[in-house]
């Protein structure tokens, strides 16, 4: 607003009246400014109808380690020589007590295992391993599977020839 501009209360809308020109592009200024806050109210309005907790939202972080101590990974890994013959996988499940959650290992597309836990509280931390040939040189990836089929995370690591 500039100087000698007039604001009218209407209701609970104000409006600007301006003397000078311009006029029009000073109520389009405020019209837009109005916008933002219209949407906040709105979204501040739809979260006290349906509250939604993160905790209640079922999830898994996970990541390949060379070892696994007191239920925590040593070490966060994504490429891993061949000279290294022994990988874990570790996820830190929520949410999702009383299901079956499976980790299912592939070399590239080909499934070389598939390892279920049942999940026993709202917190559960597992890990698999998976005994590496020296040949099988690429990128592997571990999926966290639901027993609803439903992937829930995916890490990949790549297993690369330790001479190189």
């Amino acid at each position: 607003m500039e100087r000698g501009d007039r604001i009218e209360i209407e209701g609970e809308r104000a409006t600007t009246r301006r003397p000078r020109e311009g006029w029009l592009l000073g109520w389009l200024a405020a019209a837009l400014l109005a916008l933002p806050l219209s949407a906040f109210a709105q979204q501040v309005e739809d979260a006290g109808e349906e509250e939604v907790s993160p905790t209640t939202v079922p999830n898994a972080v996970a990541q390949f380690t060379t070892a696994v101590e007191d239920r925590e990974p040593v070490d966060q890994v994504t490429f891993v020589g061949n000279d290294v013959r022994k990988i874990f996988f570790f996820s830190d499940l929520r949410e999702l007590g009383g299901r079956t959650v499976t980790h299912r290992w592939l070399h590239g597309d080909v499934v070389r295992a598939e390892v279920a836990f049942e999940v026993q509280g709202p917190r559960w931390r597992v890990w698999s391993s998976k005994e590496l040939l020296e040949d099988w040189l690429g990128d592997w990836t571990v999926e966290i599977v639901t027993d609803d089929g439903e992937v829930i995370a995916a890490e990949t690591f790549t297993y690369k020839d330790a001479g190189r």
